[in-house]
């Protein structure tokens, strides 16, 4: 626990890249197998659920500390992380402890979660009593469920891969679906025969890099595969030995969650692997991601659910056929293999991406202007001799997403934010005119620079009208503008709309509140975003 605590702050004090691998690389060395697993594990995001209910730790560690629950309270508002205010406030801890990372979490961390509260509350404090700050932080973090520090999976697969001498490629793939945190499965981890993979396991996924350059320094358009891009789930399918496994850009087993998806996919050749995306498709085209989103939540799948919000896969790359890796092999190739393997199909609910044909950028750049009415996110460019490469990489696959959509609002209540911005106010929520009255419309908090942030949270702690909470009521004086990617009717706001990714375009110092926009500028604007149905 020591050395893991050691690393975390060694990563957490740095933004260099050469840095943090070196700390990655110096810790995986030293570190037992029984450890090293469960930090891979951490550092890739698999981190435990929240084991002990968010009020019982604050009350134990106001009790611990010895101040009144109201100066926790208001502790924990300006530090804006319970594992840190916690960290800060309790008294210090022994920090004799020795024992190695698999024991704090196989016999302190997971079971937990199955204690009554009086024992959850004895373990919890034996252990800040055992832990130094270091490790307190880390502990409490674990126990949160709010565990994460400033390093990227790529970072630690590429340590990885320079401890093994194996390619990155290999180290991605092994780390990919479910596996379980033992000694074993470090030692096929780092081994360096490579024919091991598990047959359920999807590959890393290869992603876009947003379109930042001028078209026309992408060349000739010949070179390239334009593509709609899809508002749905990413997602692999997969059908080997007799089997079907759909699993979700975020690594998760998803495939009892859309059984039209694996009956279909059953119909395959063994040793198949699509990539795609899942989209809530009724009568040809699809339905907003919102009703994707209703069905996910679900438990059980009812016969409703199933004829209101039926599911297709677009795929658009085929990465193995007839058990072969066909990663390597160029774009152009690969999506031909994918079209004439789901022709033969025929299956409506395995579909083919369409390709977007354009004899000119100016031309491609006219067709993704009326995305949405397409019920899509703008374009995809795909050079057409690409291999399938491993994560985020540049040069061979951009998204064009359409511009965003924008409206006027008015700032109307703001919060504390939370991490390095708990204190400063950067939860902010904006509202438009309905009628005579300030409706709110969208809440948001990035788009800001630093000095922005600091005049914002100035008018703010001078212009507060009222507060609930740690919420508070502003004089609603400064105008924004909130940019969006999509807008939908929403019964559940007061507004009646809901939007999708806001954030903070600008600070519009040139507008009087009275300037910003209404909610019939914002109707109008719902019905030309839907285009015809």
């Amino acid at each position: 626990m020591k050395r893991f605590a050691q690393l975390y702050t060694e990563l957490d004090q740095t933004t260099r890249t050469t840095t943090k691998v070196q700390a990655l690389i110096a810790y995986f060395r030293a570190a037992a197998p029984q450890d090293a697993v469960w930090a891979v594990g951490f550092l890739m995001g698999r981190k435990p659920r929240r084991s002990v209910p968010s009020p019982r730790l604050r009350r134990w560690a106001a009790e611990e500390a010895g101040i009144p629950g109201w100066l926790f309270e208001a502790c924990y508002e300006v530090v804006g992380d319970l594992a840190e205010t916690i960290t800060l406030l309790l008294p210090p801890g022994s920090g004799d402890d020795h024992r190695p990372l698999k024991v704090w979490v196989e016999q302190r961390l997971l079971p937990l979660r199955e204690l009554p509260e009086d024992k959850q509350r004895e373990n919890v404090i034996a252990a800040w009593r055992e832990l130094d700050p270091t490790q307190r932080l880390v502990w409490n973090k674990l126990v949160t469920g709010g565990f994460r520090v400033g390093v990227s999976q790529k970072l630690v697969i590429r340590a990885l891969a320079r401890i093994g001498g194996i390619d990155e490629a290999v180290i991605a793939h092994r780390l990919m679906g479910n596996w379980d945190p033992v000694p074993a499965f470090w030692d096929r981890l780092l081994s360096l025969q490579t024919d091991d993979a598990d047959f359920s396991r999807p590959y890393p996924f290869f992603l876009a890099y947003p379109l930042g350059a001028g078209l026309e320094e992408l060349g000739a358009t010949a070179e390239w595969q334009a593509e709609w891009k899809w508002d749905g789930i990413r997602a692999q399918v997969i059908r080997r030995r007799d089997q079907v496994f759909i699993w979700s850009r975020g690594e998760e087993l998803v495939t009892g969650k859309f059984p039209e998806i694996r009956a279909a996919a059953r119909n395959l050749p063994d040793g198949s692997v699509l990539d795609g995306e899942i989209l809530a498709w009724k009568e040809d085209r699809p339905l907003d991601f919102t009703a994707l989103q209703r069905r996910i939540v679900r438990k059980h799948l009812t016969p409703g659910v199933l004829k209101s919000v039926p599911v297709a896969l677009m795929a658009y790359d085929l990465l193995e056929l007839d058990g072969a890796d066909v990663r390597g092999r160029e774009l152009a190739w690969r999506t031909a293999a994918l079209e004439d393997l789901l022709c033969r199909l025929g299956d409506p609910r395995l579909l083919t991406s369409p390709k977007v044909s354009a004899a000119s950028w100016s031309e491609l750049a006219r067709i993704r202007d009326d995305a949405r009415r397409h019920g899509v996110e703008g374009l995809m460019l795909k050079r057409r001799c690409s291999p399938y490469r491993v994560g985020r990489r540049r040069g061979d696959w951009w998204k064009w997403k359409v511009d965003p959509l924008s409206v006027d609002a008015v700032l109307t209540y703001a919060q504390r934010g939370h991490g390095k911005r708990s204190g400063l106010y950067t939860d902010y929520t904006f509202s438009v005119w309905d009628g005579d009255r300030l409706v709110p419309f969208a809440k948001a908090y990035s788009g800001l620079t630093d000095l922005e942030i600091r005049e914002v949270d100035r008018f703010i702690r001078r212009n507060t009208v009222e507060r609930f909470g740690p919420v508070h009521s502003v004089k609603p004086e400064l105008v924004f503008e909130i940019a969006f990617e999509t807008i939908r009717r929403s019964p559940r706001h007061r507004s009646g709309i809901a939007v999708r990714f806001p954030r903070i375009a600008r600070w519009r110092t040139d507008k009087t509140v009275s300037e910003a926009d209404r909610i019939e500028t914002i109707t109008a604007l719902l019905n030309a975003s839907q285009g015809p149905r």
